[in-house]
């Protein structure tokens, strides 16, 4: 009985405990919030500071008020190229947004052959074929220790020194012609069909989506495999091929050569060939590092499993291995992203009319640089943060789950 007693009035004296709650300077959830609200307050107190001793001062000084009015005043200057068109009578903010276009123009077409070619390159490190692996770490030591702008210098000058002249063109099919001017391609001309065009490529790209879906989902219950690539590879291509000849939604306008040039047409200059190419090989051998720390990452057992299983080496490098690493080569592969845009500010050295060149004739112009370096830092940090968020999404879709 008296046992009974004790150890009811030792729950009752533990209930009592377990319900008193300490005090906030003891609770350690507490002072977390607290130190995180006094870590904001002191960077937002030190940002405010800094503003205001620089309107301060610039209310002082002679100079004219920070305003972006200029960005409605006439240019003046030309672009050596731009997707929009760009004129000497065009706003000065009308040519920074064609500089913003050739920027990520530049960035989104290197940034997809670098990680092409980092991808084989990689993967070739690995390769048990001894001259293989050696050509690869080869090609991966000589580019990662040369200067980018150096490399860009060379590939610019090595165009420049091996394309013919205008007048000695190289001529394909009289519709494509290549010389030290650049590449002359037939230039699109939308017509009003262009949208049903445009929705038949959406609808490929939808249709390709769920036939990946509906191939997984028909591989975890049965495990059967199902042609994907080749089913989806058919479909993105056939169905906007159809409408295509179906509707005839562009009409092109070939390039004609003049005395000195050509007219007409789109011009691939070779700043931008040269830009594209420095920033792909030298993105693409970091990107094969990042991909060779990826694949050696994985288990070996993996391997030795799928190949007991009976699937090819392809196969277990596209199946087994390439989806595990992906969680390890994710990460390191965003910086190399940002990096292929932030590069990009090396292109007015071979003179390609990226943002950077832009910003800096305009600052020249307009004697703004104040608000030309706050177009130019928000505009890249806009760029970042949008890949940083992609691919971070995309991280969390490939990462491990834990259970």
């Amino acid at each position: 009985m008296a046992s009974a007693k004790t150890v009811a009035a030792a729950g009752a004296a533990a209930s009592t405990v377990s319900q008193s709650k300490p005090a906030f300077w003891r609770d350690e959830r507490v002072r977390g919030i607290i130190a995180q609200v006094a870590v904001i307050v002191l960077l937002v107190a030190g940002f405010a500071f800094l503003i205001y001793n620089f309107l301060e001062k610039q209310s002082k000084a002679a100079g004219p008020a920070i305003s972006f009015d200029f960005l409605t005043n006439i240019a003046g200057f030309q672009l050596s190229f731009s997707i929009i068109d760009v004129t000497l009578d065009s706003q000065i903010g009308h040519m920074i947004l064609a500089g913003m276009i050739n920027t990520l123009l530049a960035a989104a077409i290197a940034g997809f052959f670098a990680t092409i070619l980092g991808l084989v390159v990689g993967v070739a490190r690995l390769s048990k074929n001894w001259l293989v692996s050696r050509i690869a770490a080869t090609y991966i030591e000589i580019i990662r220790n040369i200067p980018l702008l150096l490399q860009l210098v060379f590939w610019f000058s090595a165009m420049i020194a091996l394309l013919p002249a205008v007048k000695e063109s190289v001529n394909f099919a009289d519709v494509i012609f290549l010389n030290k001017k650049g590449l002359f391609l037939p230039k699109p001309v939308f017509e009003g069909s262009i949208i049903v065009f445009i929705l038949a490529i959406l609808l490929a790209i939808g249709l390709a989506l769920g036939v990946a879906r509906w191939a997984t989902k028909r591989q975890l219950e049965t495990g059967q495999q199902f042609p994907v690539i080749i089913v989806n590879t058919a479909l993105v291509i056939l169905l906007p091929l159809l409408t295509y000849i179906a509707v005839d939604p562009i009409a092109w306008e070939i390039p004609q050569q003049g005395g000195f040039n050509f007219r007409g047409g789109l011009t691939v200059q070779p700043e931008m060939t040269a830009l594209i190419i420095g920033l792909s090989i030298s993105t693409s051998a970091y990107i094969a590092e990042i991909v060779r720390a990826g694949i050696m990452a994985v288990s070996h057992g993996q391997t030795e499993a799928s190949l007991a299983l009976g699937l090819k080496s392809s196969w277990t490098l596209r199946l087994v291995i390439l989806p595990q690493a992906l969680r390890v080569i994710i990460p390191p592969l965003i910086s190399q992203y940002l990096n292929v845009v932030k590069n990009s500010t090396l292109a007015g050295f071979i003179g390609y009319a990226d943002l950077f060149a832009v910003i800096g004739t305009s600052q020249n112009q307009t004697g703004r640089a104040i608000e030309c370096i706050i177009i130019l830092m928000g505009f890249y940090l806009a760029v970042s943060l949008i890949i940083s968020s992609i691919m971070n999404i995309y991280n969390k879709r490939a990462a491990l789950v834990e259970r």
